[in-house]
């Protein structure tokens, strides 16, 4: 089955690397490009040789587009992705799927509606490391898991090469947090391995920009296991870091070489040394997962639901630096 894409947006960073993904794909290809910045979009379909649209529901109603991929402005995420779920077109998004629980509701009420398969990209959930980490975790080496700390930052925001778009906070509804921090935030979710309750965060404002661009989430659970994540825009030297502790081990990552380390009680008399844990080999990319439930009719309900909780945490936080207090996650609801 060959599955014709249409592009919704190049105003995201890694547009044109799903691009990439899609031309390298055998079952794939670019039918069509609509943009909100119309200048930018004709510039990517001339480069593409494929047809530019000034409107998305025509651009939708093409016969040759049986799927969007939508790196569009985070705040008409809703907009576009209800558009195509209501023409049929199944939906591959860059995360988060919108700002708000309420507007994430509306999206998959309609997807489910018209039966139309949806990814979010979530790319580190596929990553090596992050499947060894759960090895590990579920095979009971850490014990009772108590903290968990993972950090993503980067300079774009001091050396100029992050696009400006990226602090309008009416596009982006943030900074640091909601575009780097999804990825600490979605993955210590995980490696907690519970429910979060609470969620407080903090913003810090370096280069005077209208968004974050720097911030911590401190996430909080009924066990009492503490969740920290960490973002920024302004960091020049800092390793994409996790570190997962608990009552018999902990194991740590990016430290800061990408090497697993481990230490652990378990079995009795080994807790002397570090152990450099072999790490897997990646899963499949969230776009050729998605591919595969069009071709095979099934539902990426494991990624989605991730997806709807990493915006339901994100909203956390940012009323959280908003109010200065801590952000009951049973208050954020549709």
């Amino acid at each position: 089955m060959s599955i014709g894409i249409g592009l919704v947006s190049f105003w995201h960073v890694h547009a044109w690397d799903y691009v990439k993904q899609a031309q390298a794909h055998e079952d794939t290809f670019i039918a069509a490009v609509w943009d909100e910045d119309a200048i930018r979009g004709q510039e990517a379909a001339a480069t593409l040789k494929v047809p530019y649209f000034e409107s998305l529901d025509d651009m939708l109603a093409q016969e040759d587009v049986n799927a969007v991929i939508v790196d569009a402005p985070t705040n008409i995420h809703k907009d576009v992705i209800v558009a195509a779920a209501k023409a049929g077109k199944h939906i591959f998004t860059e995360k988060v799927i919108a700002p708000t629980v309420q507007e994430v509701d509306d999206i998959i009420t309609e997807v489910n509606r018209n039966e139309v398969k949806i990814t979010v990209s979530l790319p580190r959930l596929n990553d090596g490391y992050t499947l060894s980490i759960m090895e590990l975790i579920s095979g009971g080496l850490l014990g009772e898991i108590t903290y968990v700390r993972v950090r993503l930052s980067h300079n774009g925001a001091i050396a100029g090469w992050l696009p400006e778009h990226f602090y309008n906070k009416e596009q982006c509804s943030g900074g640091a947090l909601i575009d780097l921090g999804c990825h600490p935030m979605y993955l210590t979710r995980l490696f907690l391995g519970q429910d979060v309750t609470g969620v407080s965060a903090n913003f810090g404002y370096i280069t005077g920009k209208d968004v974050e661009d720097n911030a911590v989430a401190t996430l909080f659970t009924t066990s009492g296991a503490i969740g920290v994540v960490e973002a920024g825009f302004v960091n020049s030297h800092s390793p994409f870091t996790i570190e997962v502790h608990g009552t018999e081990g902990t194991l740590l990552f990016g430290t800061p070489e990408d090497k697993l380390l481990l230490k652990t009680n378990k079995p009795e008399g080994t807790a002397n040394s570090w152990t450099e844990i072999p790490i897997k080999d990646n899963h499949d990319s969230a776009f050729h997962q998605w591919v595969n439930h069009i071709q095979s009719d099934t539902f990426a309900d494991n990624n989605v639901q991730t997806a709807i909780e990493l915006t339901r945490l994100m909203e956390a936080a940012n009323r959280s630096a908003k109010e200065g207090r801590v952000i009951p996650l049973a208050d954020v609801s549709a």
